[in-house]
């Protein structure tokens, strides 16, 4: 799995590392708690008020107009084989386009349907070890496998008797994991104290270990057989590293664990925040969103009605949005963007799906330090990191989408500033 990329505790405990004769001040502290390392971080970062971290763009893949192979209808996943090539999942088509790593058009596989290598419910791409492509299909219940060269390799069975697949991740070095909740589809009993599971599984589809369990979130239930929808309330939230490492939280508090590899809890990583209260422009913003996705799908006005009734609403919104395990070990936390933060241009077409994470993240480094923050462009959403590179969505005024790759800039100057420390 790798060698851990945490830190001793005497190691993090420091509050200052003197590097090339300049000294970093680290106001944050250490505590033990039976083995595990408290990390209690300050408000402000290492960096201080200017972040020696920025994003540049260097690729940018899409067209408003013209030739079609550059224009996408939704993008979903994104994914990057071993020689920088881009695999962009259009939800609304069912395809993946292929680009070089330059950003030239390829190739198109896969279509909608039901047939060998064809895909209806896919959200996600994976890449597997030896650049194979996996495309989980909820609604044909299955997991596509494609060759290098876009050719299909057949599929394995997508098994949602097991549980309802929530994420999906893969990392640089070739790992799978995914998060699976139990559901009660209509007509079963409902589960008592539900939980969630994260699992780490095979190139076939084969469950390999589960790494973690943990009581199920409520956004979206069946209460009685009928969907109940509890914006803002507490999720967990999870990312896995290149080396195995496992980061999770809970969401309504800025409370990190990370895991090493072999599964042992190593360090709690938090921050102060603030609460921010949900106002009700954030209800109206998010139901309006909500009721416009499904007359788009066709629900009938007198269903509508039932399901507008099902949603509610928490107090609050959680600490943050999503986090990301990072470049050289460090990790990535999404802040929240409520609709106060939105221009009236802005709020009409916002998009929570895109628009709930804002673009400033907190970055930690692998001792859980909190350096500083990193700001994303505008309506840019990330979709995955790979080495020092960012890929994502970004959306022009006409919300056009267009697939970005971005490049972290100040890593190489980080880790000879900080030498072993920073890997």
């Amino acid at each position: 799995m790798g060698r851990s990329r945490f830190l001793p505790l005497p190691l993090i405990a420091a509050l200052a590392v003197a590097c090339g004769g300049e000294e970093i001040q680290w106001a944050g502290s250490v505590s033990d708690s039976a083995g595990i390392a408290i990390v209690s971080n300050p408000a402000e970062g290492m960096w201080g008020g200017e972040a020696d971290w920025r994003v540049e763009e260097e690729v940018r893949i899409g067209a408003l107009e013209g030739e079609p192979d550059y224009q996408f209808g939704q993008v979903g996943g994104v994914a990057v084989d071993s020689e920088g090539r881009i695999f962009v999942l259009d939800v609304q088509a069912q395809q993946i386009k292929i680009y070089t790593a330059d950003g030239a058009y390829e190739r198109t596989i896969a279509q909608r349907g039901g047939g060998p290598g064809e895909l209806q419910g896919a959200f996600f791409i994976l890449m597997a070890e030896g650049d194979t492509l996996l495309v989980p299909d909820v609604q044909n219940q299955r997991i596509n496998r494609y060759a290098p060269d876009g050719s299909s390799l057949g599929s394995f069975r997508l098994s949602l008797e097991d549980g309802l697949p929530l994420q999906f991740r893969a990392t640089g070095s070739g790992l799978l994991a995914k998060q699976v909740r139990p559901f009660a589809f209509p007509g079963q009993p409902e589960i008592e104290n539900p939980m969630d599971r994260i699992e780490r599984f095979g190139a076939d589809g084969a469950v390999l270990d589960t790494l973690m369990t943990f009581e199920s979130g409520e956004t979206f239930r069946l209460a009685g057989g009928a969907p109940e929808f509890n914006i803002y309330s507490p999720e967990p939230t999870w990312d896995i590293g290149d080396d195995g490492n496992l980061y999770f939280a809970i969401n309504d508090d800025y409370r990190i664990k990370a895991f090493s590899a072999e599964g042992a809890l190593e360090r709690i990583i938090t921050k102060p925040f603030e609460k921010a209260p949900v106002t009700e422009r954030d209800k109206e913003a998010m139901l309006g969103f909500m009721e416009r996705a499904w007359r788009d799908a066709g629900v009938p006005a007198e269903v509508l009605g039932r399901l507008s009734n099902a949603v509610h609403f928490g107090d609050y919104f959680p600490a943050f949005a999503s986090i990301v395990a990072g470049p050289v070990g460090t990790l990535w936390v999404q802040h929240i963007k409520t609709t106060a933060d939105l221009s009236d241009e802005e709020y009409e077409s916002f998009n929570p799906i895109e628009d709930t994470g804002g673009s400033e993240w907190d970055v930690f480094d692998a001792a859980g330090r909190y350096l500083g923050v990193v700001e994303m462009p505008h309506r840019f959403t990330p979709r995955l990191i790979r080495g020092e590179r960012i890929y994502g969505v970004s959306r022009d005024e006409l919300d056009v989408q267009y697939v970005t790759r971005l490049r972290v800039v100040g890593i190489q100057e980080y880790q000879e500033r900080w030498g072993e420390a920073a890997d």
